[in-house]
Formats: C-alpha cells, structure tokens, sequence
C-alpha cells in the first residue's frame, strides 16, 4: 500500500528527508492551499505535515477520510483542532525537542534586549539620533527572573538566566520544591512569581486555564517597573490588560515574539516606545526548522509503517523504557478485547481490565486503549484506533475499570478482561508465556491453552459420551479441519467446554447445525 502525504507549510528539504526515502510513502507538497481547497483535497491524504500556518479545522478533519495522523513540525498545536482530530481517530503528533535551544536562546536575546534597550537605541541611530541618555538600562545580575512553565524551553531559560547570575523563582503545576532545588531554582506559585520577579517570562502552552494567565490582577500584584518577555503562546497574557499597565507605568517594558492575533503588524502595544518585539521567531533558526521537521517526519514515517508515534499529543506520552515493557503485550490486549465481543451478546455497559504479576510495575494506560480498541473494532471497523477508542466507547456509554491486582495465578504476568451486559458477564484471560508468544489461559471459569489467531471454535455444552465426537463429524462433513482442541468441565456430567482452532471461516450454514447438536448450549465462532 502507498501513503499519501501532505505538506502545507514550508518546511526544510532536509527536514524532509525521512519521508522521500521511506518505501510506500508518496510526499506532495503545496503550501497554497486556501482552507476551502485544503478541505477539497485532504481526502486524498493519510498524513498531513504542518507548522503554524495551516489551520486545521474541525471542517477539514471531517473531510479527511484517510487521514491518520497529523504531524505539526513545532511544539505547539493550537493551529489543529485535537478535539476533532481524536473524535475522528487521528494522531497528532509534534516536535517537543527540536526548537528547545532556538526558543531559550531567543528568550534570552529577548530578556538582554530588553534590559538594555537595544533594539530602541539602534532604531534611534537608525534615524541620525546619538542619544544615549534616553536608552539606560538595567543589569541582569542580582536581579530575580520569574519563570511560569518550567518544562524542556523553561528549564533551559532558567539555566542561561543563572548563568548571568540572576535569581531564578519558578512555577510549573508538576514542579516540586524537590526538583526546583536540583535545578537551583527557588519554588513558588504563580501568585509567588508574579510578586517577587523583576523581569517575567512565560513558556507554558496555551491552554484553557492559561489563557490570559497574566492578566489585570496578575500586573496589579507585581512589582512597579518589572519586565515582560512571552516567547511562548499568545494569549497566555492578556494584551489589554499589558497595554494599560505599561501605559500607567506600572510595567517598564515587554518584549512579546507571539500575539493573540498574527500577524499582529498594527498592534496597539507596537505603538509603545517600552515594547520591543519579534514576528514569531522563536523557532526560526536553521538547526530548529530542520530539526522539528526531522522529528516530526520520522514519527510520521514509524506510525504510517505500523509503529508507535513517540511524541503524540492527543494521547499520553509513555516513556521509552515503559513502552518497551509494554509493547509486547499489544497484541494480546487487542485479541482479548475482540475475543469478548464474540462472547457478549447484548451490548456491552461495563468493561473492566485486571493487570497482574509484572503488569502491575509499568504504566498500562496504553494496553487499556488498546483493549477498549479491541473491543469496538468488530462492530465500528477500522475507524476504531488507539486515538478514539477511550472517546467512542464513553459516547456508547460504556464505563471503563482499570485495576491493578497482586492476584496472578500462578503467571508472571496476566491480562483479565471482563465485560458485562444486561444479562451477562463474560470473562477472558491472557498471558505472555516465554518463548512462546501470547496464549489465552482462561475463557470465563474454564482453563484452557489457545494461541489468540486464526479462527476459533467456543463451544459450551453438557459433559457427556460422545459430545465431542458429534463435533468433529459435523465439522469434518463440512470439510472443517480442526488444528487443536482444548476441553474443560466444571463436575462429571455438569457444564463443559471445547475450544478448536480451525483452519477456515466457519459458515453461517454449519454454525446453525452444531447450535442443534444435542448437548450443546452455545457455540461462539470467533475469528482473530
């Protein structure tokens, strides 16, 4: 199969390079695209590369019947609907790494230019005027820099703002008092940040709750004359509320390389003689541009190829020592999942998943998905992926139980899925046997030893002389060939069971006789 990829915005030949030598990958690139042809055309598309200047909307996700990922060659993905992208089964993936050093170091250029008024005194020369008593600044050292968003970029601005020896106070909602003593930082809330800071820079993502973070109140907390520098997102400060504080004095200068609105080239805050600024540049260095598209294109490459996406955005990261642990019992999970939906006749309400022995040491979030995938994937077909399942099930209102359990029977490690219905509640068990791949080890109370492929034959039925003989005529007349066979019973002459693997789809014709056999209660035809 050949996919098709797309790539809207410019990005760097080299950057590239990962796709145009990937076999079965197709690479078009058009970066004219209006929205309403990008809408007509992306239906052509399995994958779709972007940076910020393509906006994929909610309208344009839903006319990308192929899509199956998008790839945004930067950190953020405000410019993509994710919402759309997971209720439609897409992956999202970014470049969290690649432009880490070009935005620090832009931070940093901003901050020094800041303090010492550079760019103003240049634009002074520029126009004939040596005057330097309009353009004294103030020294980094000693001064106490306040960091909101301490991940990779707020880390790294951190580290170089110390190296200038400024005092360093931080907020991060995962940031601990431990952690900030390792990175020599001192610990505080934002409300801390805001108060004690001399020069304040952002570098969380633009999110629901950060949107307008630094806001009227937050000004109205700081000291007279700070400093502020957002080389991260706009909207994270309220440009309104920036504009009055400048103008009554209360801050001293802002250096601002995003807006809420791009591109912002009559912005009233560029009108301020305190304001300098940058067209979004935080990115735009050549190692960056390279890089981001680089990662983005090998995530691309790996998910269409049938790996795993390293940097997702619309599912949690997993480390890549915790995948590794996990990855083998993918496919288990998913075979465990579908088993079920052959054995559970009614609809499904509840669907609960055990992890035990060396499960209950690694994070399974990743196998629940693929589980719940499983799950739909007979009934909702390939729309169904490890992106929406969590979303599609919920929307079928089906309630999803997690547990970890010290309970493993004896295995080194057991995967328990159990659903319940209206009348029923139907159990399936499953481990990694060493050197032997994958093995379902108990259906419902009954042991048995069934690699989880192929076709296979559930049958429950009363423990009596001859019952698996009828089968095997039944099946042998209807030229069905049986490659193995598990039996289990609960007492003499009580409930039993028969798993067969056979070689062929049974027929809806042959199933209906082996239902009529005598002593059978049910057959379940299973195909994996």
């Amino acid at each position: 199969m050949v996919y098709k990829v797309l790539i809207s915005d410019p990005l760097s030949e080299d950057g590239i390079q990962p796709l145009r030598e990937a076999e079965n990958i197709e690479v078009t690139m058009k970066t004219d695209f209006t929205p309403e042809e990008l809408a007509l055309h992306i239906g052509e598309y399995d994958a779709l590369l972007v940076r910020s200047q393509t906006k994929v909307t909610r309208e344009i996700i839903e006319q990308a019947k192929r899509l199956k990922i998008i790839g945004r060659a930067g950190v953020g993905v405000d410019n993509i609907d994710l919402d759309a992208a997971t209720e439609h089964g897409v992956i999202v993936v970014n470049a969290p790494d690649g432009n880490t050093n070009s935005a620090a170091e832009h931070t940093i250029a901003m901050l020094m230019s800041l303090a010492r008024k550079i760019p103003q005194a240049f634009y002074a020369l520029k126009h004939q005027k040596w005057d330097r008593k309009s353009h004294v600044g103030v020294e980094l050292k000693n001064k106490t820099l306040g960091v909101i968003g301490m991940g990779r970029i707020g880390v790294e601005v951190a580290a170089r703002a110390k190296g200038q020896r400024m005092n360093v106070i931080a907020y991060d909602p995962f940031l601990t008092e431990e952690k900030a003593d390792k990175l020599g930082v001192d610990y505080g809330s934002v409300e801390d940040v805001v108060q004690k800071a001399d020069f304040i820079t952002v570098h969380t993502p633009l999110l629901k709750e950060t949107r307008h973070l630094i806001n009227k109140d937050a000004f109205e907390k700081m000291k007279d004359g700070v400093q502020i520098i957002n080389c991260a997102r706009g909207g994270i400060i309220d440009e309104d509320a920036l504009y009055e504080a400048i103008v009554n004095k209360k801050v001293a200068g802002a250096a601002l390389d995003v807006f809420e609105e791009e591109p912002a080239v009559n912005h009233k805050l560029l009108e301020l003689p305190e304001v300098i600024a940058t067209p979004h540049l935080g990115a735009s260095t050549i190692e960056a541009q390279e890089n981001v598209a680089i990662d983005v294109s090998h995530d691309v490459v790996h998910f269409l190829t049938g790996g795993l996406a390293t940097n997702p955005v619309n599912l949690p990261s997993v480390p890549s020592e915790v995948m590794k642990k996990i990855e083998p019992y993918f496919r288990l999970s998913e075979k465990l999942g579908t088993f079920l939906t052959y054995l559970a006749e009614e609809a499904i309400e509840e669907i609960s998943i055990y992890y035990a022995g060396d499960l209950t040491d690694v994070q399974v979030a990743p196998l629940t998905r693929n589980t719940i995938k499983g799950l739909l994937k007979r009934h909702l077909g390939e729309h169904v992926n490890d992106v929406n399942a969590s979303f599609l099930a919920e929307k079928k209102g089906i309630t999803i139980n997690e547990q970890k359990t010290s309970t493993s029977k004896g295995f080194t490690n057991l995967l328990t899925v159990q659903v319940k219905t209206s009348k029923t509640t139907r159990t399936v068990a499953g481990t990694l046997l060493n050197g032997l791949g994958a093995r379902i080890v108990k259906v419902d109370n009954y042991s048995v030893d069934v690699i989880p492929e192929g076709h296979l034959l559930f049958i429950r039925h009363k423990d009596q002389p001859g019952a698996i003989g009828r089968v095997g005529s039944l099946l042998a007349e209807h030229d069905v060939n049986i490659a193995t066979m598990q039996v289990g019973r609960s007492d003499v002459g009580g409930d039993a069971i028969m798993m067969l693997t056979i070689d062929k789809h049974l027929e809806k014709e042959v199933l209906e006789q082996l239902i009529n056999v005598t002593d059978i209660y049910a057959v379940n035809a299973i195909d994996l």
